[in-house]
């Protein structure tokens, strides 16, 4: 199984377990996640971001604040701009969050659903999971060679032919450095991967 086919499955359980949606910020590093997905209505999701929320949100504050998982119903941080009542009215009524790994890279993940609160099991569940996205988006402390090379040619600007040759390889040869990259970066494109690249300084 690859790396990509193994997240794909545990999104596919996330997307199950939260039929409100979700979202994940994955290795928050200076207030940005690396990787991050969501679920939730873009309604919802326009309204938070022209309101600035992330900057207030009580859930993000918890996972800053606290490792584990708890209910938004549990949370002993004051939500003072009203965003979880609000959130309401959207159908995110009942919520988790979840937050993992240290505070230098932290994973901070939140899921809802508008029908009732989440039962432990399923708490276990979403814990259990997100810990496992964690670990396997973990950032490569480095690339090879060839891999670095091949993607300092799409930087470049280079196509996959004069790249090759450059290189002195074959097409296919590079073809296969590029595929390399992506997975190791966890990228579906190479553009994706040369951006991840260039944020986690391997380049």
């Amino acid at each position: 199984m690859s790396t990509n086919t193994g997240l794909d499955y545990e999104l596919r359980k996330l997307a199950f377990l939260s039929p409100g949606g979700y979202f994940v910020g994955l290795h928050i590093r200076f207030a940005s996640p690396l990787i991050s997905f969501q679920t939730y209505d873009q309604a919802w999701l326009d309204h938070y971001t022209q309101q600035a929320y992330a900057l207030r949100d009580p859930t993000i504050a918890w996972g800053f604040s606290t490792v584990g998982v708890a209910r938004w119903s549990e949370f002993n941080i004051p939500d003072v701009f009203g965003i979880l009542a609000e959130a309401k009215s959207y159908n995110l009524v009942y919520g988790v969050t979840v937050s993992c790994g240290p505070i230098s890279s932290r994973t901070i993940a939140s899921f809802a659903r508008a029908d009732r609160e989440f039962t432990n099991t399923e708490l276990e569940s979403l814990e259990q999971i997100v810990r496992r996205l964690h670990d396997i988006t973990e950032p490569p402390d480095s690339l090879s060679r060839s891999q670095i090379e091949a993607l300092n040619c799409v930087a470049n600007g280079l196509r996959h032919a004069a790249a090759a040759a450059s290189l002195g390889i074959s097409e296919s040869a590079f073809k296969a450095r590029l595929n390399s990259a992506r997975q190791k970066l966890l990228a579906r494109t190479t553009a994706e991967a040369l951006q991840r690249a260039k944020e986690y300084k391997l380049l």
